[in-house]
This record gives structure tokens, C-alpha cells and sequence, in this order.
């Protein structure tokens, strides 16, 4: 797997335990932001409006930095660090785990809500489908159409990939190039339509225009 990808969940999904009459609902959701995921607990809360627990904990980002653990007034390390625990075991970013409890009227103890807590998460995470995305990177390239076949052909030659294309009064067409290979790719590209080496590469090329979308 190159530092582009990571692995995350296709889709949500959910996964119960039961413990002495309590009930842990635990529901797993791909992410990409702080809005994400505030949007997905607001939905967990709202289908939940008479549970007294909706703990959680998330990833985000390559590196896998960007996380958090709530036990939202679950006795400290209990619960929000047993769902991140999951997360981590399973090698995932960009996801949220939301886990809701309904109280039976026994307690369980650190042990037993770190148990419970833990195993809704993994039987959440069990049924999902892990898959790996790569982080990319959108340009539009604008030119004349004097320009078209060396444009077509240098993207094709560097297999660059092609999102969109729209050829009005002038040509554009929008490319995703995986991050880490976005300065050298497009300097590949405009060597391409050059016919030089990269090497002789020097800054714009006059009638081609290419920006970040």
C-alpha cells in the first residue's frame, strides 16, 4: 500500500451486544471531516433520543493523527478507548464509531463496559466491507484546441487519469493524480506535450493553463 491509500468501510454498518440487560448498538460510518462526523452522531442521537450513553471515538487523516476517544460519562478509559482500540485493530482511518447503551439495571463494572464496548464495535466492524481508497488530487487543464492531440496524448502515455471533459470555445479537461506524484506527474505531462525531457521542463506552457479544482 503506497502513503496515498488507507483503508476505511465502504458503508455503515452496525453491530449489537447484550450484557445483564444492557444493550450496546454500535454504528460504524466512513468519514472525511469534523462536519462528518458531527453530522453522524447528531443521527445517531436523534434515532437514540432516550439512551443515556453515545460514546464514541474516530480517525481521520494518513497519518492517522487526527483521532479522538469519548466516553461521554462512562467511567473514564471505559469505553471511548476500547472503540478506538477496534478501529486501530482493524488498521482503518476516516471512520467514526458511535456506540449507544441502554441501561438494564445491573452494572458491569470498568471490565465489563470495556468488554461490551469493545465487542459491539468489532461486531460492527466484522460485517463491514474494508476497502482501500487512495488520496488524489484534482487539476483542470484549459488549452486551445491547436493543442488537443499532444494534450490526449501526453495524458494517456502517463496514464493519467481523466474525470471529466468539456470542449466548448476551449478545451477542458480535469485530471486526478494521487498526491504524493502530483509535481512530478505534471511535470511528466508537460514534457510529454513538449516533446522534451523532463529536465528541460521550465514553467508554463504558453495556451495551456493548469489549476488545482
Amino acid at each position: 500500500m503506497s502513503k496515498d491509500q488507507y483503508h476505511t468501510i465502504a458503508t455503515p454498518t452496525e453491530g449489537l451486544y447484550r450484557e445483564k440487560g444492557s444493550k450496546f448498538i454500535a454504528y460504524a460510518h466512513p468519514v472525511n471531516s469534523a462536519e462528518d462526523i458531527k453530522a453522524c452522531l447528531e443521527e445517531i442521537r436523534k434515532e437514540h433520543p432516550k439512551s443515556r450513553h453515545l460514546c464514541y471515538a474516530y480517525r481521520l487523516g494518513l497519518d492517522k493523527n487526527n483521532y479522538r476517544a469519548n466516553d461521554d460519562g462512562e467511567p473514564s478509559g471505559s469505553a471511548g478507548r476500547p472503540i478506538l482500540g477496534q478501529i486501530d485493530s482493524y488498521g482503518l482511518t476516516n471512520i467514526l464509531v458511535g456506540v449507544i447503551r441502554y441501561f438494564g439495571g445491573t452494572k458491569l463494572g470498568v471490565p465489563g463496559l470495556i468488554n461490551a464496548y469493545k465487542t459491539s464495535t468489532s461486531e460492527a466492524l466484522q460485517v463491514a466491507s474494508i476497502i482501500e481508497k487512495t488520496v488524489e488530487e484534482f487539476h483542470r487543464i484549459t488549452f486551445g484546441y491547436e493543442w488537443m492531440s499532444q494534450v490526449m496524448n501526453a495524458l494517456k502515455k502517463n496514464n493519467i487519469n481523466i474525470q471529466s471533459q468539456d470542449f466548448g470555445d476551449t478545451a477542458n479537461v480535469t485530471i486526478s493524480i494521487p498526491k504524493s506524484e502530483v509535481e512530478f506527474q505534471l511535470t511528466q505531462f508537460k514534457a510529454s506535450v513538449l516533446g522534451v525531457t523532463i529536465e528541460q521542463v521550465e514553467g508554463k506552457i504558453d495556451g495551456i493553463d493548469i489549476s488545482p479544482v
